[in-house]
């Protein structure tokens, strides 16, 4: 799949998910195969205004292209503005958020309210077309009520706008992350677009990635919860859209991807505030494991990178590795 001209292959594309897709979970997504990755959402005012903490937001590397931008932001000079110094910082594709439905960001103007303003959320994408070279894309709901009319008012504005996709989230405002996404408004918005179309929500495993896509048309699958301590499941995804079978996670696999992304935090952030992230990040990857509950109560003490390090592996040693984890 082509989002303007950037490759995207397999077409599975990591969500933007605020304080969890930073540049380390980002590729470990890529390294088991996520064709798109894209990092947590950026306020458009924090870049404008020079936030050295948002800054760091936009740190990429090669190894993780192509990657995408989210920003977001209700007013459109401001957001242009940001999104010039987004695609400066080497983001391969910007992406707006039309889709968040949190209160400090809502009553701003931005994320999920910008549906129900047209004409400033077409305004914002005009200005930030005109601003920047890159793909841009949008992220949006079904909009203040499960009808979905608001979404395809929206892609039609996308469009005209100059979009090169739009992903499609199909649960309300006021459903938050709740309830069921409803399938058959990426469909319809398929069917009435000119863009790819990138379908997201309760996609928990690989078989639900290719039902939607039968289901629905749509050109790419977008995968956020599910992800979060199964990077695997982009390896499993990829294999099953190309007929294959996925190759089992065993037990050392699991146990040396913690203590990589241990590391690669580390890396990121430093050893001090990589040790207090890892004493609730760790916990992610021993979901449904033997004794996962005794393994997060004892990470809760963890200070330092070589405590967490003794700690994953004398918990991996108990379960005894090899052995496969499906």
């Amino acid at each position: 799949m082509r989002i303007g001209s950037a490759f995207i292959d397999p077409p599975v594309v990591l969500a933007p998910l605020a304080g969890i897709t930073n540049l380390p979970f980002r590729l470990l997504a890529k390294q088991f195969g996520c064709g798109l990755v894209c990092s947590e959402m950026v306020s458009a005012n924090g870049l404008i205004h020079g936030s050295e903490k948002t800054f760091r937001m936009l740190e990429t590397v090669d190894e993780e292209r192509p990657v995408s931008m989210q920003i977001f932001g209700a007013d459109p000079e401001i957001v242009a503005r940001a999104a010039v110094l987004v695609e400066r910082a080497g983001a391969d594709v910007i992406d707006i958020n039309f889709g968040c439905a949190v209160k400090k960001v809502v009553k701003t103007g931005a994320g999920v309210a910008l549906m129900r303003t047209p004409e400033r959320a077409e305004a914002l994408l005009r200005a930030v077309r005109e601003a920047v070279a890159v793909p841009l894309t949008v992220k949006i709901r079904s909009g203040w009520n499960r009808s979905g009319d608001q979404a395809l008012h929206i892609a039609d504005v996308a469009q005209r706008s100059g979009v090169d996709a739009i992903a499609v989230h199909p649960r309300s405002a006021s459903q938050g992350f709740g309830g069921c996404a409803d399938w058959s408004l990426i469909r319809r918005v398929k069917e009435q677009a000119s863009v790819p179309v990138i379908g997201n929500g309760d996609i928990a495993c690989a078989k639900d990635a290719q039902m939607m896509m039968t289901r629905t048309g749509c050109d790419a699958v977008m995968v956020g919860r599910a992800a979060i301590g199964n990077p695997w499941l982009f390896a499993r995804i990829a294999a099953r859209l190309r007929g294959e079978e996925a190759p089992p996670v065993t037990m050392d696999r699991r146990r040396d991807t913690m203590l990589h992304f241990v590391r690669a935090t580390a890396s990121h952030v430093g050893e001090t505030h990589a040790s207090f992230m890892m004493r609730s990040r760790l916990g992610w990857f021993v979901k449904g494991l033997p004794h996962s509950s005794r393994f997060r109560e004892s990470i809760k003490r963890i200070s330092s990178i070589p405590q967490a390090e003794e700690m994953i592996c004398a918990y991996f040693q108990e379960l005894g590795c090899g052995a496969a984890v499906r």
